[in-house]
């Protein structure tokens, strides 16, 4: 078929890579504008996507808007059979949603309808669920509410970062895809309405949510560190001056004591009810380190109370 790919991040990459790896005709690759990097913010940086579209030797075009008729213009010019948006990061205004003939598939990272939105894998993490997974979704204006077509379920094991469950996502949505447009190729590939029970919506993650609160229940502490984790990050004050000290990755453990308590010299920390403890830290400006050499330089004895 003849594919117009719209997407920017490494989440979106394996799926560009299975599309060309099928034989299908990328007609053209839509990204983000290449952003600026470096100190200075000087030099621009082209999207992930972007990179492995120029060495595909796929045309690329990094528009700032789609709600131009001149936009939508260039779009119909493809003469694309489908279009495939994966974290594009621009909404696409239903004028372009209209000019594929098959339609624009969208891959999203939830089993809808829970999750809709920004932050699916964050806010599964976040929330304590059990499972998840992702959809191949078929656009429509609404924000994630299109009929879905395929799923595959994830299972989210109990010390499971955002990171890991991303990477382990971007794969398997990448082969999901796949899947969807051999069906939808040979007219195989039936779209269901998503029910109107079970909706949740995954906001973007905000600033005042990445500090720890010590004296929230152990497994809710927990489910925020290796939700937030690698990025933005959890964090708690330490040091004079006071600095943030990021946890990238932290278990379950038994443990009573004043929230914020250190228990042990291995970095046990009491909350609300139950105990964490830090497994993988991240001072300002270092790299990430296990527990064991975090403590080697700072001091954190038994006894002492974390902000």
């Amino acid at each position: 078929m003849r594919i117009v790919f719209m997407g920017t991040p490494d989440f979106a990459v394996p799926t560009l890579s299975e599309i060309v790896g099928h034989g299908h005709e990328v007609v053209a690759v839509y990204t983000r504008a290449p952003a600026p990097a470096g100190r200075r913010g000087l030099d621009l940086t082209p999207s992930p996507v972007h990179k492995v579209a120029e060495r595909f030797g796929l045309p690329v075009l990094t528009p700032t808007s789609l709600r131009s008729n001149a936009a939508t213009e260039t779009f119909r010019g493809h003469g694309a059979d489908v279009a495939v948006v994966v974290a594009y990061g621009m909404i696409l205004p239903p004028a372009i949603l209209e000019v594929p003939r098959l339609g624009c598939l969208n891959l999203h990272g939830s089993l809808l309808p829970r999750w809709r939105g920004a932050a699916p894998i964050q806010r599964a993490i976040m929330a304590g669920d059990a499972e998840t997974g992702v959809a191949v979704m078929k656009m429509e204006a609404g924000l994630d509410t299109g009929p879905v077509g395929v799923v595959e379920r994830i299972a989210i094991g109990p010390d499971m970062t955002a990171g890991e469950l991303h990477d382990r996502m971007m794969l398997v949505g990448a082969d999901l895809m796949g899947r969807a447009l051999a069906a939808l190729e040979r007219g195989g590939l039936v779209f269901t309405p998503q029910p109107e029970a079970g909706v949740t919506y995954a906001a973007k993650i905000e600033k005042g949510e990445t500090r720890i609160d010590w004296t929230q229940p152990a497994q809710v502490v927990h489910d925020r560190i290796r939700g937030l984790s690698p990025f933005p990050g959890s964090w708690f004050p330490m040091g004079e001056p006071e600095a943030r000290v990021k946890v990238l990755r932290s278990t379950l453990v038994a443990g009573e004591g004043a929230p914020g308590e250190v228990l042990d010299d291995q970095l046990a920390i009491a909350c609300g009810t139950g105990a964490v403890r830090l497994l993988e830290l991240q001072k300002a400006g270092k790299q990430p380190v296990a527990a064991a050499s975090f403590l080697n330089g700072n001091a954190v004895p038994p006894g002492r109370r974390l902000a």
